[in-house]
């Protein structure tokens, strides 16, 4: 199917969801089985790794989607899928013996079990806590083992993130049905979960951000005619305005910064002649989101302009710019403090807070719970998942996908934790070795005299 075919295809997904939630559940395991059928049966061996992350992408950005209509049999079940998809993977590929660092990660997450069993409160139920804070850090650990690495091409790395944006086009038309007219459902500058599809504000704007990111990457290198630069732009106008209309600031802000991290490292990579034509894609990206902001502000009555200004619907400045995060991670600082060897053990923060306040806020730093739940290991953990990835830049200094991915990752963790698997999967592709494709020659065969 063409590439306007597959973009129909999920547009036409999107309505017929909207329509109907039962066909979610359809949706799931029609791709559930695809996907397993890609990487198990059909592919060949030395293709085993691209259909991984393949199927691994689809499901990433298909997340928020299942959560938002209900298509999935569990929460977490994401999660699971790319764990299943990358040991699949390790069955066929294998690991590289220079990834054992990540090895060492996942059993540094063990002793906060231990630690957790003796200090979770008796209401807690143990292993769903459990389950929720680490089922996010395993995810990664496991991606990580199996990308660590890997050889891709620049084009495979393009398919792979096409693949993870075509469902979150199906998730922009199910909130444009959703909620057509934003302007009813906009009166205050809280994130609102109505205008977000009737899901949590945080994780689509952070899907989105995402889709964001992804259809700026292809309008610099996967947009060579006119008419794919103004379809792609126009998804991408799509994209943005939903994403700040849930009026949750993570995700954009986060894809703004790894979108200007994205072409500091391609402009550099780029040949002279190239950069006329990056200057001019730049440009044009640049009217788009404009037109996007002007017509987020008409549709909010000006209240997007107070939220990214810090200001109530008021106008008054608002004292804090983390709408409590900041707080969070504070007392999660003090946890660590408190308990620097074997920290306060796993989902205990979520705990104390439930003990204290009798309402138990969910971390969304995963920096300050891991310090506070891990202790010592936590400092560890922090420095294997920062400073590993280097050794990889080192040895693949043309890859400019590196830096996007790995700011990517650890702005996302820092304002909604690991609830999805996107921040794992990213990180991992942070992981891979992205070579330049073949140069296929074709040469004319002599005819015999």
């Amino acid at each position: 199917m063409s590439y306007f075919g597959q973009i129909a295809l999920h547009i036409l997904i999107g309505i017929l969801i909207y329509l109907n939630e039962g066909l979610a559940k359809i949706y799931f395991f029609v791709i559930l089985g695809y996907f397993l059928y890609r990487i198990t049966l059909s592919s060949h061996d030395n293709s085993k790794t691209y259909e991984v992350l393949k199927a691994c992408a689809y499901f990433v950005g298909a997340e928020v989607f299942l959560r938002t209509a209900r298509g999935a049999i569990s929460y977490e079940a994401v999660k699971y899928i790319v764990m299943l998809f990358m040991l699949i993977g390790m069955l066929y590929k294998g690991l590289s013996g220079r990834g054992y660092p990540y090895f060492i990660y996942m059993m540094l997450l063990v002793p906060s079990i231990f630690v957790a069993s003796t200090t979770l409160s008796f209401d807690a139920n143990f292993r769903t806590n459990i389950a929720f804070v680490l089922s996010g850090p395993i995810c990664l650990g496991i991606a990580a083992l199996f990308c660590y690495d890997k050889r891709v091409t620049f084009g495979q790395m393009s398919n792979i993130l096409y693949l993870m944006v075509l469902p979150i086009v199906s998730h922009v038309v199910y909130i444009f049905f959703y909620n057509p007219s934003v302007k009813e459902v906009i009166s205050t500058v809280a994130s609102n979960r109505t205008a977000s599809g009737g899901w949590g504000a945080n994780q689509v704007s952070a899907v989105l951000g995402l889709g964001m990111l992804i259809m700026v990457i292809r309008l610099f290198t996967s947009s060579p005619s006119n008419r794919l630069k103004l379809v792609n732009a126009l998804i991408l106008v799509a994209m943005s305005y939903r994403a700040l209309v849930t009026f949750s600031r993570g995700g954009v802000i986060t894809a703004l910064i790894t979108i200007v991290v994205f072409l500091v490292f391609f402009y550099i990579r780029s040949s002279e002649t190239k950069r006329n034509e990056i200057l001019g894609v730049f440009i044009f990206i640049c009217v788009s989101f404009s037109i996007t902001w002007m017509v987020s502000v008409n549709q909010t009555s000006g209240l997007i302009n107070l939220r990214y200004e810090n200001k109530d619907s008021l106008g008054r400045e608002k004292s804090d710019f983390t709408t409590g995060r900041g707080e969070l991670f504070k007392k999660e600082l003090d946890g660590f403090i408190g308990n620097p060897f074997l920290g306060i053990g796993s989902s205990r923060a979520k705990d104390q807070r439930i003990e204290e306040e009798g309402q138990g806020v969910t971390s969304h730093s995963e920096v300050s719970r891991t310090l506070a739940e891990h202790g010592i290991f936590g400092v560890l953990i922090l420095l294997i998942l920062i400073f590993k990835p280097l050794s990889v830049r080192y040895y693949n200094r043309e890859n400019y996908y590196f830096y996007p991915f790995l700011f990517f990752w650890f702005l996302t963790i820092n304002h909604m934790s690991m609830r999805l698997a996107m921040p794992a999967f990213i990180y991992a592709l942070a992981l891979l070795r992205v070579v330049n494709d073949p140069v296929i020659i074709y040469r004319k065969q002599i005819a015999p005299r």
